[in-house]
C-alpha cells in the first residue's frame, strides 16, 4: 500500500464542509424571511455540516502540501461528492419533505451533480428554504464544489492544482493565467457575474423575485430545477423561454472563453472550433425539428414551432433539462434528435455535462483521419483543433472515455431493464443519468423518477457521479492498482 496524505484530505473537507456550510445558512435565512417551517431542520442541518467540517479540519490541521498528487485529489473530489450528499439530504429527511433515505439522496445527488432528476412530485408545496437549498445545490454542483474551494485555497495554505485537475470538466483546460487559485477566482467571477445578471432579467419579467433567483441559480449551473411543478411552460412566456435559451447556450459555453470575451478578446470565440461546432449543431437541430413540427402539424404556426424546437435543443444538449413541451409526442424522429443531443452535450470547460462537444470533434476528425489513411497508408495526418495538433495520447484517452461512456450506458441500460422498465426509457434513462441531463425518454421524458425501483434509483445516482466528474475520477478509485505502490 501507498502512503495516502490523509491529513491533507481531512483539512480539505474540513475547509469544504466549513464553506458550505454558510450556503446552507443562507438557506436558512430564506426560511426565517417567509417563517415556515423549514427553519428547524435547516438550522439543525447546518449546525451538524459546520461540527463535521470542524472535525474535518481540526484532524488535518497539521497537513503538509508534500506528497500530495493525483490520488489524493481524486479520492477528494470524490468523497466531497458523497459527503456533500450525506448532509445535504438531512434538510429533507428532517423536516419530513421527503421520508424516503433513498429518495433524499437521489433528490440531493441530482442536484449536486446538476443533474436535475427528481422524485418530488409537488415541490410546490414545498416550503421556501427547501427551495432555495435544492436550487443552491445544482449553482454550487454546476461550476464545481472544488473550484470554489480552489479559489480560497491561498486564505488556508494548500496545494489546489491536483484538485483542479481531479474536478474540472472537459478533455483539457486552458491555463489562460499563471496559477490554477487564480483561475478558480475567474471562473466564479465570471459565473456569479452572469448568475446575477439572469437574476435581475428574469425578474423583469413574470417572475417574481424569488423565482427568478431560484430559476437563475438552475439555468447558470445547466441544472434544471424549478419552483413550479409545470416548470417552465408554467409562465408560457416567450420572452422568458427566449432569455433561458440564451442563456442556456451561454452556460455551454467554455467558460475560459466567456472570460476572454469580458475582456473584450472576442476573436477567442470566433477562432475556437468547438464553438463553432457547437452553435452549428444547435441552429442546424433546431431548423430540422423547427420544420419537423411545423409540416407533422404539432404546431400549426412558425413562431411557435420554432420557439418550442430551439428550447429543447438547447436544454437538452446543455443539459439544463428544462422542458416547455413533453417531447415524447413528436415521434421517433425527434428521440433519435433527443439522443444525439443528450449524448454529446455542451462544451468542455463548461457547466454542461455529457460526453462534450471537443471529445466529439477529435472522435470525428480522427474517424476521417482513419478514412484518407486507407488510400495514403503512410501518411502522417494528426488531428488538428484550433491549428493546434492534438497529441496521440489525449486522442487515445477520448476513445477510452468513449468506450467507457458507451460501456456505463450499456450496464445501466441493462439494470433498467432488469428492473422493469421499457428499452427505451432504459437507454433514454441510463443516458439521461451519465450526461447530467434529467429528462429521459418516454414516462420519464419530464424527469420525474419516483416510479423507479430503489435499486434503480441508486443505480442513477451513481451514474449521476460518474458522469459528473468525468468518468476516471471515479472509476479510477474502484480499480485495485489504484490502491497499490
Amino acid at each position: 500500500m501507498f502512503l495516502l496524505n490523509i491529513r491533507f484530505i481531512l483539512k480539505f473537507l474540513g475547509i469544504i464542509h466549513l464553506f458550505e456550510s454558510f450556503f446552507l445558512l443562507s438557506a436558512v435565512g430564506v426560511a426565517l424571511y417567509y417563517q415556515e417551517n423549514d427553519f428547524r431542520p435547516l438550522l439543525i442541518s447546518y449546525s451538524i455540516m459546520f461540527v463535521a467540517g470542524l472535525i474535518f479540519y481540526l484532524g488535518g490541521r497539521n497537513a503538509t502540501d508534500y506528497n500530495v498528487g493525483r490520488r489524493e485529489g481524486m479520492i477528494t473530489v470524490t468523497l466531497t461528492w458523497l459527503l456533500f450528499s450525506f448532509f445535504g439530504m438531512m434538510p429533507f429527511l428532517l423536516g419530513g419533505y421527503i421520508t424516503h433515505v433513498t429518495d433524499a439522496w437521489f433528490e440531493t445527488m441530482s442536484g449536486f451533480t446538476a443533474t436535475g432528476a427528481t422524485i418530488l412530485k409537488d415541490v410546490e408545496s414545498l416550503p421556501h428554504g427547501i427551495l432555495f437549498w435544492r436550487s443552491l445545490t445544482q449553482w454550487q454542483g454546476g461550476i464545481g464544489i472544488v473550484v470554489f474551494t480552489v479559489a480560497l485555497m491561498p486564505i488556508f495554505g494548500g496545494t489546489a492544482m491536483q484538485l483542479f485537475d481531479a474536478e474540472i470538466s472537459g478533455i483539457t483546460h486552458d491555463h489562460f493565467l499563471p496559477r490554477v487559485t487564480k483561475i478558480a477566482k475567474r471562473l466564479f467571477g465570471i459565473y456569479l457575474l452572469i448568475t446575477c445578471v439572469l437574476i435581475l432579467l428574469l425578474w423583469s419579467g413574470p417572475m417574481d423575485f424569488f423565482d427568478a433567483v431560484n430559476h437563475a441559480l438552475t439555468t447558470v449551473s445547466s441544472g434544471g430545477y424549478s419552483t413550479k411543478n409545470d416548470g417552465m411552460a408554467y409562465w408560457n412566456s416567450p420572452y422568458m423561454e427566449y432569455l433561458i435559451v440564451v442563456f442556456m447556450c451561454i452556460s455551454a459555453t467554455n467558460f475560459a472563453l466567456l472570460y476572454f470575451a469580458c475582456k473584450g478578446k472576442f476573436n477567442k470565440l470566433k477562432n475556437d472550433g468547438e464553438f463553432r461546432w457547437f452553435y452549428s449543431v444547435v441552429c442546424m437541430m433546431t431548423i430540422i425539428t423547427t420544420a419537423w413540427l411545423f409540416f407533422q402539424n404539432h404546431e400549426e404556426a412558425i413562431e411557435p414551432a420554432f420557439r418550442k424546437a430551439i428550447f429543447q435543443v438547447t436544454s437538452l444538449i446543455s443539459t439544463t433539462g428544462f422542458l416547455t413541451a413533453d417531447f415524447s409526442g413528436w415521434g421517433t424522429f425527434f428521440t433519435i434528435i433527443a439522443l444525439m443531443l443528450m449524448v454529446v452535450c455542451g462544451c468542455a470547460g463548461s457547466t454542461s455535462g455529457g460526453f462534450k462537444m471537443g471529445r466529439f470533434i477529435i472522435l470525428v476528425k480522427d474517424m476521417l483521419n482513419e478514412f484518407k489513411k486507407q488510400t495514403h497508408p503512410n501518411a502522417v495526418i494528426p488531428v488538428r483543433i484550433r491549428g493546434q495538433v492534438i497529441q496521440t495520447h489525449i486522442v487515445q484517452r477520448v476513445q477510452t472515455f468513449a468506450f467507457v461512456y458507451l460501456v456505463l450506458v450499456v450496464i445501466g441500460c441493462s439494470i433498467f431493464l432488469l428492473n422493469g422498465l421499457g428499452f427505451d426509457e432504459s437507454l433514454g434513462t441510463a443516458i439521461s443519468a451519465i450526461s447530467n441531463i434529467g429528462p429521459a425518454l418516454g414516462k420519464y421524458t419530464a424527469g420525474m423518477f419516483s416510479e423507479l425501483p430503489d435499486i434503480a434509483k441508486w443505480t442513477y445516482s451513481f451514474l449521476m457521479l460518474i458522469g459528473r466528474l468525468e468518468i476516471f475520477t471515479v472509476l479510477t478509485i474502484l480499480l485495485p492498482a489504484f490502491w497499490r505502490q
